[in-house]
C-alpha cells in the first residue's frame, strides 16, 4: 500500500496557488493598487501553506490508520491461507473428509475428502443434509438419525457417531464422525461442521483381534505371551495367560503374570531340552520342546511347549508367544504302545520259532505215514469197513501233509521280505501252471482265455509268481458252478507306472459285503467244501505283497469273482 499524502499535498498547493493567484488577477484589475496586492498574496500564500501542512497532517494520520488496518487484514488473511493450507494437509493425512451443514438452509457443502476417500466425483455430490443421510448404511441410518436429532435437540456442542457410509462403488466403508455445533445469540443451532473419518482398516483389525481373542480365550491349549527382555532371566516373564493354562497347571492369571516359565519346571523336568529352549530364545528362534512341568499343588504333567518369537512391522522382537499343551495321555499311549510293540515283537518271534519247529517236527511223522500207506496199497484188504478207514485216513494224512507245506512257504514268505526278483516272460510262467494241472482243466471242462498286452515281460520272483497263478485257477475250478461250464478270463495289461493282472471266473462267487474284513484272512473258509483249507488267498496276497503288490476283489454270489493284482513299475 503506496503512501500518497505528500502527492495529494503538493496537487493541494497547486490547486490553491492558482485559486489565489486567480483571485489576485481578478483584484489587480478592480483596484489597480499594487501594495494591496502584494499584501494580499503574502496572506493568501502563508494561509496556502498552513492548510496544506494541516491537510497533510491529517492525510498522513488517516493513511497509517489505514495502512495499520490493511497490514492487520493482510496478516489476517495470510493466517487464514496458511490455517486452510495446513487443514488441507490434515485432512488428506487422516483420511477426513470434512463437511459443513448449513442447518436453517439444510444446505450441506463437504471436502475433496468426499472424492478422494469416497469415490464421488464432484457433480454427483448433493448439496443438502438429504443425499448424506441417503447414503448411511440402512442398518446403521435410523439409530444415527436418532442420536444426531437428539443431540440437535439437547444443544449439545460436540457430536460423535460411528457407521457406515456408502462409497461411489456401492461398497461400504466405516467411519468415525465428529461434528461440532454452532448457535446463533439465541441458541438456537444454525450451523454445524464436522469431520468424517475412514475407519474400515481399524474395524477390520478389531474385528480380527476379537476373532483371535475368541480363539485364545476358548483353545484347550495353553497361551501363554512373555516380553522380549531376557537380561533377568533365561527365558522372559510372562504378560499374559489363557484360561486354558489356568486348567492346566491350577496357576492364577495374577499369579502367572511377572513370573518366568522357568517357575513351572522342577527336579523332573528335562534339564537338556530347557536349555535348548533357552538357547533358542537367546538367538531370538522358535523352538519346541517336551519335558515334565508342575502344578501348582505339586503335581507333574507331560507337556509340549513351544515358543515363538513376534516381531512388529519395523523387524523389532517385541514379545515371545507359547502354546503349551498337556500331553500325559499320548505319554502313556506312548508308553503302552512300545510295551505291546516289545511284547508283539516277542511273541512273533515265538511264533515264527514255534512255527518252524512244529513244521520241521511234523514232517517226519508225516513222512512215514505216507510212506506206511503206500505200502499198505500192495496188500490186499478183504474188509470192507478196513478199506474205508483207510481211504479216510489216506486222505486225511495227505490234507495234513499239504496244510504244513503251505505253514512253511506262509513262514517263509513272513520271515523274508526281500526276495530275488528276475525277467520272466509272462507266457511262459502261465503255460508252466496249465500244463501242472491240465487233467484238472480237462475234467472240469473248464474253457480259459489268455490275453497279455504290452511286452509281456514282468520283473518279478517266478517260483511266487507261478504259485500265485496255481493258486487263483486251481480255486476258480474248484468251486465252479454246476449249472454251467468254468470261463477262466485272464488279462494283463501295463502302462508307464504298473503291470496288471486281471482274473475273472463265473463260479459259485463270495459274498463281498459279509466277509469283505476276512476274505483274504489265515484258515478263513466261504463254502461248505471238505478238502478247503483256507490257505490259498492268504498265500496268495502274502506272496503279492511280499513283491510290492496290491490285490482286490470283485465278486457277486453265482455270477463269479475277479482279482485285479497291481504291481509298480518301481519293483
Amino acid at each position: 500500500m503506496k503512501n500518497k499524502v505528500n502527492k495529494i499535498t503538493l496537487i493541494y498547493i497547486c490547486i490553491a496557488i492558482l485559486v489565489a493567484f486567480s483571485s489576485l488577477k481578478f483584484l489587480h484589475f478592480v483596484t489597480n493598487d499594487g501594495n494591496f496586492i502584494l499584501t494580499h498574496s503574502i496572506r493568501d500564500l502563508i494561509l496556502i501553506i498552513f492548510s496544506a501542512v494541516v491537510l497533510r497532517y491529517f492525510l498522513n494520520n488517516n493513511f497509517n490508520l489505514n495502512y495499520r488496518r490493511y497490514l492487520g487484514l493482510e496478516l489476517s488473511n495470510n493466517e487464514i491461507r496458511e490455517a486452510k493450507e495446513r487443514y488441507d494437509i490434515v485432512a488428506k493425512a487422516t483420511s477426513d473428509t470434512i463437511w459443513d451443514w448449513n442447518i436453517t438452509t439444510r444446505e450441506f457443502e463437504w471436502s475433496k475428502g468426499i472424492e478422494e476417500v469416497f469415490g464421488y466425483a464432484r457433480e454427483d455430490v448433493g448439496t443438502d443434509a438429504q443425499w448424506w443421510f441417503d447414503r448411511i448404511h440402512p442398518q446403521d441410518s435410523i439409530k444415527m438419525s436418532v442420536k444426531l436429532y437428539s443431540f440437535l435437540e439437547q444443544k449439545t456442542q460436540k457430536w460423535q457417531d460411528e457407521y457406515r457410509f456408502k462409497c461411489k462403488d456401492g461398497s461400504y466403508k466405516f467411519v468415525l464422525d465428529r461434528g461440532f455445533l454452532v448457535m446463533d445469540d439465541q441458541g438456537t443451532p444454525v450451523r454445524m461442521i464436522g469431520a468424517m473419518q475412514d475407519i474400515t482398516q481399524r474395524k477390520e483389525e478389531e474385528r480380527r483381534l476379537k476373532l483371535l481373542e475368541t480363539v485364545i480365550t476358548n483353545t484347550n491349549d495353553g497361551v501363554v505371551i512373555t516380553d522380549s527382555d531376557a537380561s533377568e532371566v533365561r527365558i522372559p516373564k510372562i504378560l499374559f495367560v489363557n484360561e486354558a493354562f489356568t486348567r492346566m497347571t491350577g496357576y492364577e492369571y495374577t499369579e502367572a503374570v511377572g513370573k518366568s516359565p522357568l517357575n513351572f519346571f522342577g527336579e523332573k523336568s528335562n534339564k537338556p531340552e530347557i536349555d535348548r529352549l533357552a538357547g533358542c530364545v537367546a538367538q531370538k528362534i522358535a523352538c519346541e520342546i517336551e519335558t515334565v512341568a508342575y502344578k501348582k499343588n505339586g503335581d507333574t504333567f507331560w507337556l509340549r511347549l513351544s515358543m515363538i518369537p513376534n516381531f512388529n512391522s519395523e523387524g523389532e522382537h517385541t514379545h515371545w508367544i507359547s502354546m503349551q499343551r498337556d500331553i500325559t495321555e499320548r505319554k502313556r499311549q506312548e508308553k503302552e504302545k512300545e510295551q505291546l510293540i516289545t511284547e508283539l515283537t516277542q511273541n512273533n518271534k515265538d511264533l515264527r520259532q514255534f512255527s518252524y519247529i512244529t513244521s520241521h517236527n511234523l514232517r517226519a511223522p508225516l513222512s512215514n505215514l505216507t510212506g506206511l500207506l503206500r505200502i499198505l496199497e500192495d496188500i490186499p484188504i478183504e474188509n470192507a469197513e478196513l478199506t474205508l478207514i483207510l481211504d479216510g485216513f489216506r486222505k486225511s494224512t495227505h490234507h495234513l501233509n499239504e496244510t504244513v507245506a503251505d505253514l512253511g512257504r506262509v513262514v517263509i514268505i513272513r520271515d523274508n521280505p526281500s526276495i530275488e526278483k528276475q525277467d520272466i516272460v509272462i507266457r511262459e510262467s502261465w503255460a508252466n501252471v496249465t500244463s501242472q494241472i491240465d487233467r484238472i482243466i480237462e475234467n472240469a471242462q473248464a474253457m480259459l482265455n489268455f490275453k497279455v498286452e504290452g511286452s509281456g515281460v514282468l520283473h518279478i520272483n517266478k517260483a511266487y509268481f507261478e504259485s500265485i497263478l496255481l493258486n487263483l485257477l486251481t480255486n476258480a475250478i474248484k468251486y465252479r458252478s454246476q449249472e454251467r461250464p468254468p470261463q477262466i478270463d485272464v488279462f494283463f495289461s501295463e502302462d508307464e507306472e504298473a503291470v496288471r493282472l486281471v482274473f475273472r471266473d463265473n463260479g459259485i462267487g463270495i459274498d463281498v459285503e459279509k466277509y469283505k474284513e476276512k476274505i483274504f484272512g489265515l484258515y478263513q473258509r466261504f463254502h461248505n467244501y471238505p478238502d478247503s483249507k483256507g490257505l490259498g488267498l492268504y498265500l496268495v496276497k502274502s506272496q503279492i505283497e511280499s513283491m510290492g503288490g496290491s490285490i482286490e476283489i470283485e465278486s457277486e454270489l453265482d455270477k463269479g469273482t475277479q482279482f485285479t493284482i497291481q504291481f509298480t513299475k518301481s519293483y
